[in-house]
Parts: C-alpha cells; structure tokens; sequence
C-alpha cells in the first residue's frame, strides 16, 4: 500500500472471484498479489477490447515480479515500473516497443494530452515505432485530410498551459502562477491537457512536480519548433537564442491563445484551447 501511495490511492481488498466484476468497474487499476494463472482465469470472462480493459499486474506472494496482464500501454507497465522502483520488484514487461525501450501511439497521446481518433491504427503506428521515429505532424484547420490505415489521428482534448521559469523554480511557484493564469482565464486546473516548456526546463525539478500534480506529462519543446512562432511580444528568453518559452508553446500546440503570456514571480504563463 505505502509503496504506490505516492503515485496512486490504493485500497487493501480481500480477493473474492464473485466480485471480480464489481473491482474492474470500481477501479482504475488492479494489482492482484497472486499466481499469473489465477489472474488470468480469473480475467477471462471480463475482457472486452485493450481499450476499456482495466489495466491488471500481478505480483507473486515473495514480492518478486511484476508482471502486466492487461493494459500494458494504458497503464499497467507504468504501474509495474512503480512497483519496481518503490519495492525494487522486476518489471515483466512484455509489449514490444516498451520492452525496446521504444515509443507508443498510446504515450504520444497521453503526452500531448490527446485521444486516438482512429484506434485501428495503432497496431501498423507501433509496429513502425519498433524501426524508427514516427514523426508527430499538426495540422491547423479548416483542412479535409485524407488519411491511410496505417496513420493515427490524434485528437487534443484540454487547454493548453505554456510555462516559462527561472532557474531552480519551485513546484508551489509554478502552481501557484498556473493557478493564478487560470483564475483570469475564468479555468480550472481540471481542464489542463497539456503543460508545455523549452528543452532548456527537461530537468526542473519544480516544473516537472507541477506538471504532475496538473496530471499531465511535461512537453519540452525544442529551439526549432518554439522559434517557429510569433508571439505577441518580446521575451528575455532572447538572451537564450528563442524568441519565448510559455506563449510559443502554446502558439504550437493549441489552436488560439486565450490568455497571452503574464509574469508571475519567478513564472511566466501562457493558456491556449
């Protein structure tokens, strides 16, 4: 219980197979402390598609191995490697890009905080993940794109929140503006799909707390993509060779600006929908 207390809010249930059902529902993930066997007997007459399965791992009585049943891309090999770091289990992790310490179609969506539109794709966009970098393209609208088989259409759901900070910014810093940006905004932070930033911030360790705490993963943009934009004015990030941080990523991830760039303390927050 402790171990995963600091990423999830575990509940302590006795296994009853008769209530297998009533858990799967309730909760939106399982860890069974049990034979890989029995979880899969158990599972049989409960699974629909990978895509509304709850995420299964099993853990072996001496606390030996975690082993990702169901929903290895939807967020049981995340929890086995949860497991692994807080009780130093070995992750069986047994999808293939993970194992290849590959990228997914499901982790490129969850990170720009986007759904699958197209789910059928997924099995030719993973396939080609295992030999090369499958390119992320964004298209802005009104467009008619006409798509084959084997290309994934994400659709973003949530705003945008570009965030720019100084050196060694704490996580209640970075809240604290977000939390602010958002108030003028008239959102909450319920609506935040993506957090974005500059290359130069993939190690704050303030910004990266954040970022969790908002539930979205940090997207760190590069100098190329982020001097693509034309923000609405000037920035000391020049001293750094970009023309912005928090309103160029939101320029090149959401479709408009709903609130531009503001100086919070030590944070500068953009919001885009």
């Amino acid at each position: 219980m402790q171990a995963l207390e600091e990423s999830y809010h575990p509940t302590l249930l006795f296994w009853d197979k008769e209530k297998l059902a009533d858990v799967l529902a309730r909760y939106d993930h399982v860890v069974a402390v049990m034979a890989v066997g029995i979880v899969v007997r158990s599972l049989c007459g409960h699974l629909h598609d990978k895509w509304s399965d709850r995420p299964v791992v099993a853990v072996d009585s001496c606390l030996r191995c975690a082993v990702p049943i169901v929903g290895g891309h939807h967020g049981a090999n995340e929890l086995a490697e949860c497991l692994a770091k807080r009780l130093g289990l070995f992750p069986a992790i047994t999808t293939a890009t993970d194992s290849s310490g590959r990228p997914c179609l499901e982790s490129a969506a969850a990170s720009l905080g986007a759904r699958i539109a197209n789910r059928d794709s997924s099995k030719a966009v993973n396939l080609a993940f295992l030999k090369e970098d499958v390119p992320v393209l964004r298209l802005k609208g009104p467009k008619i794109v006409l798509v084959d088989e084997d290309v994934a259409v994400l659709k973003r759901v949530g705003i945008v929140v570009g965030v720019g900070a100084r050196k060694g910014v704490s996580c209640a810093e970075v809240l604290e503006a977000v939390d602010a940006a958002l108030a003028e905004a008239e959102r909450k932070r319920e609506e935040v799909g993506i957090f974005a930033t500059a290359y130069l911030k993939k190690d704050e360790e303030g910004m990266i707390e954040a970022a969790k705490i908002l539930g979205c993963k940090m997207i760190c943009l590069s100098e190329e993509v982020l001097n693509s934009q034309c923000p609405s004015t000037p920035s000391r990030a020049s001293d750094l060779g970009l023309t912005g941080v928090a309103e160029p990523a939101v320029l090149a991830l959401a479709e408009m600006l709903i609130l531009p760039k503001k100086v919070y303390g030590r944070v500068t927050v953009a919001i885009g929908e």
